[in-house]
């Protein structure tokens, strides 16, 4: 009896130890590991269900296993519903409805979380940075971690006046610095080749459809005129902070008595104020639009459809037109990080501190390079000093469109924490496959380079815009949203709306009656309260300084 009771003691402490041994021999994240909801209001086409290499690899470091919800239909609609009915996931990306569920009281406050379980938070954001990840000088809480890129450092302008390299050519790489350059260089090769792949030669032209006028006519307006970097629709004086809708400025009442003008010419797409974005598009892939002001991510498709037919000669150059001498394009005067989006805890979840030790690590370097890159050996390697991806994963890429989705590279990047283009890790390597100069050029044609070197650019278009500005004190304007409800939004609203019904009746109406009509529309926009909407709107401005700095 006792030999058999010492046999089943022996072989219980056996079992104890093997379960003691494997215990310690689990990573500590495996021996924690839970899951993580999430509600992410911008939909992944590629989401793969945090199956992938990238995403279990992540599990490993972590312990964490994320269940990401995406909207179905409208996202506003499902945050709604969310917040109506109380329940919240773990963690919820709101993009711009954020204020909604502070407002809801569905996000905890970080402030102490971070300071206790966050020093990567704190080292990637910095001390600026954190300050401005506070909610407002009333409510010095952090709702959330921010989702926009930190430190971003562009490459090539993303916004401008672009004429097609075939126009630059032709002409012996004209200077344009105005509106009135721009106008005589599109006119001149117009008039040489009335048209182009056998349908006429559209000299230039816009998109007025539905919100995409902020991006084609408005932005390219305040830009023209002086205005400090994107700020919406606002212009801020850099003095005294006060803001008004930039539309008001006398400056800008000339530039569209030049688009007037060029309406007036036909020199303007007659077709620009009632076409469609797939129509814009048609038009600019199809080689025939001489002139663009326009973002450059709002045509891409165009863009590559004309690399796809083998028109490199129809891209574009870009340049920081004005409007007359002595006006500056201070395109790149930047508002620094601004953390107006991004991940907040909500009051549902049960374990808020392993929460928050999770977006810690998505701070560290060595979460950053595995987001961006992938895995070591499988997808990058360290060759002639840089960190490039390995050629079995570059085959993989150009024989499956479904790689990131059976890869997970690149999708844990937005909208969590992460670096912009340009920053290095310890090692001097680039933290994102994009972002230098060289990656840049590698995208240019031939035709383009040939064009680059007629202008004495070694780099990009970027070298013809001045960059040295300082950093704005009151971030980029259009972030600073009104209250919901309140009456400066609805007079915001109505503002807009004014705007986005004047502008294009003021472009297409005959030159004799544009000074009645922009008088018109600018009697509305007083009667309607766009001062008291201007004023309203500088106690919001001077808030966020007023915090940012203290």
């Amino acid at each position: 009896m006792k030999k058999i009771f010492f046999i089943k003691a022996a072989g219980y402490m056996a079992v104890c130890i093997l379960m003691v041994f494997l215990f310690l021999s689990c990573t500590k994240a495996a021996r924690d590991s839970f899951t993580l909801t999430m509600f992410c209001s911008d939909i992944n086409p590629d989401y793969d269900n945090f199956l992938s290499p990238v995403a279990q690899k992540i599990k490993e470091k972590t312990g964490v296993t994320l269940d990401i919800q995406y909207p179905v239909g409208d996202a506003g609609e499902k945050m709604t519903l969310m917040l109506a009915s109380g329940e919240y996931p773990d963690l919820v990306y709101a993009k711009g409805e954020g204020n909604k569920f502070v407002q809801a009281g569905a996000y905890i406050d970080l402030r102490e979380l971070i300071e206790k379980h966050g020093p990567n938070i704190k080292k990637f954001f910095g001390d600026e940075y954190l300050k401005r990840h506070r909610y407002s000088p009333e409510d010095p809480s952090i709702y959330w971690i921010g989702s926009l890129q930190v430190n971003q450092q562009l490459i090539e302008p993303g916004q401008g006046f672009q004429v097609q390299v075939a126009v630059l050519k032709e002409l012996g790489y004209p200077e344009i610095k105005t509106v009135k350059d721009f106008e005589r260089i599109i006119a001149e090769y117009a008039k040489r080749y009335p048209e182009i792949t056998g349908k006429p030669v559209i000299p230039y032209t816009l998109c007025f459809d539905g919100w995409r006028i902020l991006i084609s006519v408005t932005n390219s307006a305040v830009f023209a005129t002086g205005g400090n970097g994107d700020d919406g629709e606002w212009y801020v004086d850099e003095k005294t902070y006060k803001p008004v809708i930039h539309h008001t400025r006398p400056e800008e009442k000339e530039y569209f008595r030049w688009l007037n003008h060029m309406y007036a010419t036909g020199l303007l797409d007659p077709e620009c104020v009632t076409q469609t974005y797939d129509m814009y598009i048609e038009k600019i892939s199809s080689g025939r639009v001489l002139g663009l002001s326009d973002a450059t991510w709002e045509y891409l498709g165009a863009k590559n459809a004309l690399k796809t037919a083998g028109m490199e000669e129809r891209l574009y150059g870009i340049f920081p037109v004005v409007l007359e001498q002595g006006m500056e394009n201070k395109l790149f005067m930047s508002g620094g990080y601004i953390p107006g989006w991004g991940i907040g805890i909500t009051t549902k979840c049960k374990y808020p501190v392993r929460a928050i030790k999770f977006l810690d690590w998505l701070c560290t370097e060595e979460a950053q390079v595995l987001r961006h890159w992938g895995i070591e050996g499988e997808h990058w390697e360290i060759r002639d000093g840089k960190r490039v991806e390995t050629q079995s994963f570059i085959d993989f890429k150009l024989k499956d469109v479904d790689w990131k989705r059976k890869t997970g590279v690149g999708l844990y990047s937005y909208p969590f924490p992460e670096y912009g283009t340009g920053n290095v890790d310890s090692q001097g390597y680039q933290y994102r496959k994009e972002g230098t100069v060289d990656d840049v050029r590698e995208e240019y044609s031939d035709f383009e380079k040939e064009v680059l070197e007629g202008y004495g650019i070694k780099t990009t278009w970027k070298e013809l815009f001045k960059t040295d500005y300082p950093v704005k004190k009151w971030g980029n304007a259009w972030q600073i949203s009104p209250a919901p409800g309140t009456e400066m939004e609805e007079l915001f609203k109505k503002v807009q709306d004014i705007n986005w019904r004047r502008i294009p009746e003021c472009i297409v109406c005959h030159p004799s009656v544009f000074d009645k009509k922009w008088d018109a529309y600018q009697e509305e926009l007083i009667k309607t309260g766009v001062h008291r909407l201007e004023n309203q709107y500088y106690e919001l401005i001077r808030k966020r300084i007023d915090s940012w700095s203290n």
